[in-house]
């Protein structure tokens, strides 16, 4: 049985706004506010049990240890003697975002039939680039029977960013799709994180058939606006690619390439007459979830796209007009936006069959209720960047990790 599964990762309890991530500019412009890891890690959970509720199957990924003391070792330094940027670095709980964690290609468009995930390098941003390692380790865990192929990362200096710069459209999940990679050449100042070679090497290593590989430019304004990945202007799944207008440097090749490979696909653009990319990238209207339940295509969206007035606007529009996607679900990830990440950045859509994932992963109503109660027994109620060295607080950030993989027995 092959469906749509999303893992979501548990938002750690060391969330704080450091202001890490250059590109970003929801994660700048919170820079050195007070944060609220319970908070942020209860909305995560609430949004897990809305997925639910609409019949999907939901997964979840472990925060990472932090401070993560293995990177500091290697950088020579104990976390106590590291510097201020130092120590945020290797506090960052943005592993949260999993749809940065690996990129996926189903069983039905690979060569061996197996299903394929390659973790990220997350180069770009000394913050994340250390997180591979764990990621790594979680997905040989889950994935560890044969129906699953789990690849070490892309060396450097090819930069890849995981799910976040990947779609994929088919006909339904269990028929063979095309896979979509979009990789940024410039940004203005801002750095592209998403390198054409590190895309390549994984449609390779997930033994992809080329003639339905696509290769995409994000186009530049978008990267300059603020739309660090392309989930951040772009969504797909099965047959429905949502996007913005100025999300691609070259829409039309790939409106054309799609209706050639993919006969029965859907685009949904939005024109930016309508939705300006500042408006986009603001509310996220694109880092949202792209889902397929009972009703149809399923859009879940932060409430901050429910406040704008454009986007909503157009979205309503859109329903009354029948379009391909047939209901909106708004949730609340207002932590997690205020660090740069969406509904889409929290988690890692993998098409597969449940039974050959390790059930630790896999959640439902009761466990996500054990896992809430550990959240508000153990995760710190607000984090100050400028304390990230109190000895007190780690003391807090590790105990709250040991007992959420205690409880879900992964403490290895």
């Amino acid at each position: 049985m092959v469906i749509e599964i999303n893992f979501d990762g548990i938002v750690g309890p060391s969330h704080n706004y450091a202001g890490l991530s250059p590109g970003n500019l929801a994660a700048t412009a919170h820079a050195g506010q007070l944060s609220q890891p319970r908070a942020a890690a209860l909305q995560g959970l609430d949004k897990m049990r809305a997925n639910l509720a609409l019949g999907l199957t939901q997964g979840v990924l472990l925060p990472h240890r932090r401070p993560d003391r293995a990177w500091l070792d290697a950088l020579s330094t104990r976390y106590e003697d590291a510097p201020p940027l130092l120590q945020a670095q290797a506090m960052s709980a943005s592993a949260m975002w999993a749809a940065n964690a690996a990129t996926v290609s189903p069983a039905p468009d690979t060569a061996d039939g197996r299903c394929h995930l390659t973790v990220a390098n997350l180069m770009t941003m000394p913050h994340r680039s250390h997180e591979w390692p764990e990621t790594l380790a979680q997905l040989r865990t889950a994935f560890a029977k044969d129906a699953f192929a789990v690849h070490a990362p892309i060396p450097a200096p090819f930069g890849d960013e995981g799910a976040a710069n990947h779609m994929r459209l088919a006909a339904a999940h269990d028929a063979p799709g095309v896979e979509l990679f979009v990789y940024t050449v410039a940004g203005g100042h801002f750095p592209a994180r998403q390198h054409l070679q590190a895309s390549a090497a994984i449609a390779r290593a997930h033994r992809l058939d080329p003639a339905q590989t696509l290769f995409v430019q994000q186009s530049e304004e978008a990267v300059a606006a603020g739309a660090f990945h392309n989930d951040v202007v772009a969504v797909a799944n099965e047959r429905v690619l949502f996007a913005h207008e100025r999300a691609f440097a070259d829409k039309d090749r790939l409106y054309a390439d799609l209706r050639r490979l993919l006969p029965e696909v859907e685009i949904v653009e939005v024109p930016e007459s309508e939705v300006s990319l500042a408006d986009a990238i603001a509310s996220y209207l694109f880092n949202a979830q792209l889902v397929t339940t009972a009703q149809g295509p399923t859009l879940v969206v932060p409430m901050e796209a429910r406040a704008n007035s454009a986007v909503w606007g157009w979205l309503e529009r859109h329903q009354a007009g029948n379009g391909p996607i047939r209901r909106v679900e708004t949730v609340d990830v207002t932590q997690s936006m205020a660090n740069g990440g969406g509904p889409a950045c929290l988690r890692l859509r993998v098409v597969g069959d449940p039974a050959s994932i390790d059930p630790r992963f896999l959640v439902d109503a009761a466990k996500l209720d054990a896992i809430g109660a550990i959240v508000r027994r153990w995760w710190p109620e607000t984090i100050d960047p400028d304390a990230l060295g109190d000895a007190a607080l780690i003391r807090d950030i590790e105990t709250a990790h040991g007992r959420l993989r205690g409880a879900l027995n992964l403490s290895s």
